[in-house]
């Protein structure tokens, strides 16, 4: 783990500054959660839009289940640190594509209602990538993407819903996140910015898709207290199997982790030597 964050802060802005001038792009755009990732996201970008010039396009997009907290982290982020900030419910877009007996009230199978939830999750996810995407290309801009290292491990997004164009914190641990996001509030962010981001590093982890109440409802079902600690207890767990393959393969983690290999080798690409004669190729 990271001990000192000066040093990465500084290196993360200084590539990301790099990577705007050498491809002339006029905007960046962040879908903005309430959560730490994509807080976390927008304090790195700032800094360096502000130098070059450039847009930093901010939206949350509550969808149906998302919690008046989780809004009101959202606008607090995108007011202190987007040029451009707007809140946009995309719930009606969501129900044009839902269909209208997926989910029969009468439904009383937990598996069976899980399934719906998570089903529903990655149409939520889908719909907010397309608005992301489209702004992008009006803007000339990329998306930034807020997944991390924790939650591409597990599987914790969904595919063409998850991941932008560019990944600022992607091989950051979560723990790595906020801790990164504390420096930040205690080195570099005063007042009411400083509070918007301190806001996120304590509330609790959510997937933002109302498939469970946190995130270690899914990770840590047993885990009693807040989301930073259950973090770096997941982090740990996985250094350990992931490193030295030591750990219990029924625990949530571990079994997470090893069923969602096909996330991480998304797309998957039958190799042209396996179908081609080599006389053909």
């Amino acid at each position: 783990m990271i001990k000192d964050y000066s040093n990465p802060v500084n290196k993360i802005r200084k590539i990301l500054k790099a990577y705007l001038l050498e491809n002339n792009l006029k905007s960046l755009v962040l879908g903005i959660s309430g959560g730490m990732d994509s807080a976390l996201v927008a304090v790195l970008a700032k800094p360096v839009c502000d130098e070059l010039g450039v847009s930093l396009i901010g939206r949350s997009l509550p969808i149906e289940t998302n919690e008046n907290d989780e809004n009101e982290r959202a606008k607090l982020i995108g007011k202190s640190f987007c040029t451009d900030f707007k809140e946009v419910d995309l719930t009606s877009k969501f129900y044009v594509l839902k269909d209208i007996d997926d989910l029969d009230e009468n439904v009383v199978n937990e598996s069976e209602i899980k399934f719906h939830k998570v089903k529903f999750g990655n149409i939520k996810a889908r719909i907010r990538m397309i608005y992301l995407y489209n702004l992008a290309y009006k803007n000339r801009g990329m998306v930034l993407s807020t997944d991390n290292w924790t939650e591409f491990l597990l599987g914790f997004s969904t595919i063409m819903g998850d991941w932008g164009d560019y990944g600022m914190i992607q091989q950051l641990w979560k723990t790595e996140v906020y801790n990164m996001a504390q420096w930040l509030c205690e080195n570099e962010l005063t007042d009411d910015n400083e509070k918007a981001l301190y806001d996120c590093i304590v509330c609790t982890a959510t997937d933002g898709l109302g498939i469970t109440n946190s995130d270690l409802e899914q990770l840590l079902p047993s885990w009693i207290g807040n989301s930073r600690d259950g973090y770096k207890v997941v982090d740990e767990i996985l250094l350990n199997y992931t490193s030295n393959l030591i750990g219990n393969l029924e625990n949530p983690v571990i079994s997470r982790y090893n069923r969602t290999h096909f996330k991480r080798n998304w797309p998957i690409i039958v190799k042209r030597n396996d179908v081609v004669l080599d006389s053909e190729q």
